[in-house]
C-alpha cells in the first residue's frame, strides 16, 4: 500500500530545505532472496508533477539492523539538538530526486530469517540491488549509502561488483580486513563485539516475542559480567539469545587468521581486484574501531580503480561528524564535517551523488582526494565545557599517506627518556608484571558501542572512576607498576604526524603468550587549567605474541627468549606543540578495549585459567626498541 507525504514538514523542522518533488512512500515490501527468504523493504518514490512524461529514478539504497523506520544517534545536523529519523532522511533525499530503498537486514525487525552478524550480507546485498534495477521507476543506477553496520554491507556487496551499483559512501566501516580491526586486532579480540551481541540480542525480533528471553537478558549485569572473565558458552551475558552467543563466540575463538575471516564480508582486501570499479568516499574518524578499515580500503581501491575514490578522517567519535569534541578534548568549530565542506552531511552527499550522476558540475571533494584533520594547535585552555582545547585544522591532499611524510625513529631508553639518540648502553631492559586480574583500564580511544563500558574519544590518562576498572584516584595511568611510560623532552619546536603509529620493541616473558600493548600520548605542560598537565591518547594499538611471525601459524614463546616485535597503531594526525613531550606507553592489557590474555597459550575464548607474566623490554645497544612516527613537514600556517 502506497502511502503520499505531505511535503516540507519533517526537512523543515531538521533545518534542511526540501527538494521539488513530493514524495510518496511504499512500506514493507517484501524482496526475496535467492534462498527464499524475504526481506522487508520501505520505498520511498519522488512523485513527478502532474501531466509531466514518467520518469526513471536513480535508488539510493541503505541496508541495516538497526530498523528501517528507526532513529540513530549520529543522524544528526550541526546546529540541531535532535537526530532525524530514518525515514525523515529518506524522504529528504526523495524529495530531491532519488528513490530511497531501506531495508532491514535478515533476521532484524520486519525481515525474515535468522540474524548472523555479518556473514549473511554480501549475496542479500547483490539480490537486493538486483531487484531495485529492474523496478519500473528505476533508471538502472543504484547508490549505497550507510554508517557502521550499513556501511559494512556495502563493501560485502562492492565486492561482488554488481552491474547496476554506481557509487558508494562507506561511513565508518566497511571491513578491509575485519581480522585486524572492528572484531579482532593484533590478534586480541575486540570486547566492544560482546557488548554490541548484548543489546541487539536484547531488541531482537526473537526477544520481543519471547518474554522469558526478554527477561533472562534484562536480568544480567553486563559490568558483573566483564568483573569476571572468562566466560564461556552457555555462561556469557547473551546465552539467553543463542543466535547471538553462537557469533560471538565463533569470532572469539576463531584467534588465527583463517578461512572464517577471508569471508568475503569480513576481508575486503581479498577481494580488491574484482571490487566495482565505481566513485567512493571513504569516511572515518580518529577516535573510531574503523580508522584502519578507512585508510585500508582507500589505499587498496584508489591504487586499483579509476575511481575517483575519496579518503575523508575527522577527530571525531562513532559517527559524531557533527560535533567538535570526543571525549574530553575539543578541536575548534572548525572541526565538524558541516564546517569543513559548508554544509550538512546530508548536502555533501547528496551534492557528490548528483556529481557523480552528471546532474551537477560543482564535485564537493575538488580540493582533494584525501581530506584529514590534523588535530592540535589549540590553546590548552579549558573551554566552559570543561573540555581542553587541542584546536586542529584541515588538510587537503591528493594521497595518502600526505605528501612529504617521513618516518622518524624515537629510542626507548631505561631511565624513561624518548630520544631520536639510539641508546649506547651494553646492557639495557625495563621488567613489569602483566597480572589479568589487575588489568590496565581502557581510558577512551578506538571504541563504540560500549559507551556504558568503555566511553570512546580523548581523555586525561588518569585513574577516572566514570572508566570501567578505574577507582578514582586521579593517579596518571603511566604511573602503575605495570605499565613502562617514556617521555621525550619538551619539543624545542612543534611536530606534526599524520599516519600509521608502530613501535619496534624487543621484548622477553617467562610465559609461553602474553601481550604488548602500546599508546601514544600528547602530553601537555602543567597550566593553570591544569595544573598536572594533561595526557592526551590520540592511538593505541596491540600485539598477541603468538602471532608474532604469523598471522595464519601462531608460535608460542621460549620463556626467557628475547624476539623482536612490532606493534602497530591506528593511524592519526596530531600537531604536538613546543613544550609538549611525546610519550609511549608499553603494557600487556588494555582492558576492556581488548580481551584478556592469560599467559598460558590457551585457545582464543576457551581459557579456564591464567597467570601472571613477568615480561621485559630490552633497549640496548643490540636492541634498538624504538617507536616510529609518520612525520610531516612543518608548516607555518598553523
Amino acid at each position: 500500500m502506497k502511502h503520499a507525504l505531505a511535503s516540507g514538514v519533517d526537512g523543515v523542522a531538521a533545518g534542511l530545505g526540501e527538494g521539488p518533488y513530493a514524495v510518496s512512500l511504499n512500506p514493507d515490501v517484501m524482496v526475496a532472496m535467492r534462498d527464499g527468504v524475504q526481506l522487508a523493504v520501505d520505498l520511498y518514490v519522488p512523485v513527478a508533477a502532474e501531466g509531466s512524461v514518467a520518469t526513471r529514478w536513480p535508488c539510493l539504497l541503505e541496508r541495516t539492523p538497526y530498523d528501517k523506520s528507526g532513529t540513530a544517534q549520529s543522524d544528526v545536523v550541526a546546529g540541531q539538538p535532535l537526530p532525524l529519523s530514518k525515514p525523515q532522511i529518506a524522504r529528504w533525499f526523495a524529495s530531491h530526486g532519488f528513490v530511497v530503498a531501506m531495508q532491514d537486514c535478515r533476521g532484524r525487525y520486519r525481515s525474515q530469517g535468522v540474524f548472523t552478524k555479518y556473514t549473511n550480507e554480501a549475496d542479500d546485498g547483490y539480490d537486493t540491488l538486483a531487484w531495485l534495477a529492474t523496478q519500473p521507476w528505476s533508471n538502472g543506477r543504484v547508490l549505497t549509502q550507510g554508517l557502521s553496520y550499513c556501511a559494512h554491507v556495502q563493501t560485502a556487496l562492492g565486492s561482488l561488483a554488481p552491474a547496476a551499483l554506481t557509487a558508494q559512501f562507506v561511513d565508518s566501516g566497511g571491513f578491509s580486513n575485519a581480522y585486524q580491526g572492528g572484531i579482532r586486532q593484533g590478534g586480541a579480540f575486540e570486547l566492544k563485539q560482546a557488548t554490541w551481541a548484548y543489546k541487539h540480542a536484547l531488541l531482537s525480533p526473537r526477544t520481543q516475542q519471547d518474554p522469558v528471553r526478554k527477561a533472562a537478558l534484562q536480568a544480567q549485569d553486563i559490568r558483573a559480567w566483564f568483573r569476571r572473565m572468562p566466560w564461556a558458552r552457555g555462561d556469557s551475558p547473551v546465552s539467553a539469545a543463542p543466535e547471538y552467543e553462537d557469533y560471538l563466540f565463533e569470532q572469539w575463538e576463531h584467534g588465527d587468521f583463517g578461512p572464517y575471516w577471508q569471508q568475503v564480508e569480513l576481508c575486503g582486501e581479498r577481494h580488491y581486484d574484482g571490487y566495482a570499479d565505481v566513485p567512493m568516499v571513504h569516511m572515518s574518524s580518529w577516535y573510531d574501531p574503523y580508522v584502519r578499515t578507512a585508510t585500508d580500503n582507500y589505499l587498496g581501491l584508489s591504487q586499483r580503480k579509476r575511481g575517483p575514490v575519496h579518503l575523508v578522517m575527522g577527530p571525531w567519535t562513532h559517527g559524531r561528524r557533527s560535533q567538535p569534541f570526543a571525549g574530553d578534548v575539543d578541536f575548534g568549530a572548525a572541526a565538524t564535517l558541516d564546517a569543513a565542506f559548508g554544509g550538512s552531511f546530508y548536502e555533501l552527499r547528496r551534492a557528490w551523488y548528483d556529481y557523480v550522476l552528471g546532474r551537477s558540475t560543482d564535485n564537493p571533494f575538488a580540493r582533494g582526494r584525501v581530506s584529514i584533520f590534523l588535530m592540535g594547535g589549540g590553546s590548552g585552555r579549558r573551554n566552559a565545557e570543561g573540555r581542553l582545547q587541542h584546536g586542529g585544522r584541515w588538510l587537503h591532499a591528493d594521497d595518502w599517506p600526505l605528501p612529504g611524510t617521513a618516518t622518524r625513529a624515537w629510542h626507548l631508553h631505561a631511565d624513561g627518556r624518548l630520544d631520536p639518540a639510539p641508546s649506547s648502553a651494553p646492557s639495557a631492559a625495563l621488567d613489569y608484571v602483566y597480572d589479568p586480574a589487575n588489568p590496565v583500564p581502557t581510558i577512551g580511544g578506538t571504541i563504540t558501542s560500549a559507551e556504558a563500558i568503555m566511553p570512546p574519544g580523548a581523555f586525561d590518562q588518569r585513574d577516572d572512576a566514570r572508566f570501567f576498572g578505574c577507582e578514582g584516584s586521579g593517579r596518571d595511568i603511566g604511573e602503575r607498576d605495570d605499565v613502562l611510560c617514556f617521555r621525550s623532552a619538551p619539543l624545542a619546536q612543534d611536530v606534526e604526524i599524520a599516519g600509521s603509529i608502530r613501535a619496534r620493541l624487543f621484548v622477553s616473558s617467562d610465559c609461553v603468550d602474553t601481550d604488548i600493548t602500546i599508546k601514544l600520548i600528547d602530553e601537555y605542560p602543567p597550566s593553570a587549567d591544569y595544573p598536572q598537565g594533561f595526557a592526551m591518547n590520540l592511538s593505541d594499538g596491540i600485539l598477541r605474541l603468538r602471532y608474532r611471525d604469523s598471522w595464519e601459524q601462531p608460535r608460542l614463546l621460549v620463556p626467557g627468549e628475547v624476539v623482536e616485535v612490532e606493534v602497530e597503531a591506528f593511524a592519526t594526525a596530531n600537531r604536538f606543540r613546543q613544550g609538549h613531550r611525546i610519550r609511549l606507553d608499553v603494557s600487556s592489557s588494555n582492558y576492556p578495549h581488548f580481551d584478556l590474555n592469560p599467559n598460558t597459550g590457551a585457545a582464543p575464548g576457551r581459557w579456564c585459567e591464567a597467570r601472571a607474566a613477568h615480561n621485559r623490554v630490552h633497549m640496548d645497544r643490540a636492541h634498538p626498541s624504538q617507536l616510529l612516527l609518520p612525520v610531516l613537514p612543518l608548516r607555518d600556517d598553523g
